[in-house]
């Protein structure tokens, strides 16, 4: 579960720097019109399973081609997660962490109120991949891990996208000389819960396939220097529809 926080960020120069680099992976199958975000607009960003929403984060849009979505998330944005994450994170008791995905299967989570804090993030989103890219920062602007979290293919709507977690992470080292997976606890409870069926599976580990070859051969979104991304102190805090 991509389970960092974060700050802002914008290009000292030239705003699509980032896109530049960011080549998007190959769409597979899109049909019809897509929706685009204008550029430094809100979107949030939905988990959603079974037609209900598990977490929401507003976040800026820095940049949509329709094929790769560039948004920036920062400490002070007021989201909505599952209050037993909320719990978690307030009291440190793992055991509250651990009801989360027996709560998530049964349909039975709640949603309680959470403000971001501690870390900056750029997040980028192709089409129909199951993977996002992150890149963190400290509050000083200081790069991060880089971050790929497992989840399933966005889907647009009016406010913003949604998809889902399935906790699975990989994390790789600021300079990507090293990675390594994050969560898998997690990612097999969701298989033995039945969140995960066995087509979902096949489909979520070739995405792992991929992201590993993807750090290693330092492409895609990962090919460019995201490290002199700045949030501008002008921009408005995002906020939930």
């Amino acid at each position: 579960m991509c389970g960092q926080n974060q700050n802002v960020f914008l290009a000292a120069d030239g705003r699509h720097q980032l896109a530049a680099h960011a080549k998007a992976l190959p769409a597979v199958g899109r049909i019809g019109p897509v929706m685009i975000f204008e550029e430094g607009g809100t979107v949030t960003r939905r988990d959603v399973l079974d037609g209900r929403v598990f977490s929401a984060a507003p976040h800026r849009v820095l940049h949509d081609t329709g094929d790769e979505l560039l948004l920036a998330h920062w400490p002070g944005i007021a989201a909505r997660a599952p209050r037993t994450w909320t719990d978690w994170l307030r009291t440190g008791d793992n055991t509250v962490r651990k009801q989360a995905l027996p709560d998530l299967a049964a349909g039975t989570w709640e949603l309680d109120d959470w403000v971001w804090r501690d870390t900056g993030r750029l997040s980028w989103f192709g089409v129909d991949e199951w993977f996002s890219v992150h890149r963190f920062f400290d509050q000083a602007g200081t790069p991060l891990n880089w971050y790929v979290n497992f989840e399933r293919p966005l889907v647009r709507t009016r406010s913003g996208v949604d998809t889902f977690d399935v906790m699975v992470d990989l994390v790789a080292a600021p300079d990507l000389s090293s990675w390594r997976w994050k969560d898998e606890d997690e990612y097999a409870e969701l298989r033995l819960l039945g969140v995960i069926g066995d087509a979902e599976y096949e489909l979520i580990e070739s995405a792992r396939e991929r992201a590993v070859a993807l750090v290693e051969a330092r492409g895609g979104p990962l090919a460019g220097d995201w490290s002199s991304w700045r949030a501008d102190p002008t921009w408005p805090i995002p906020a939930l529809p």
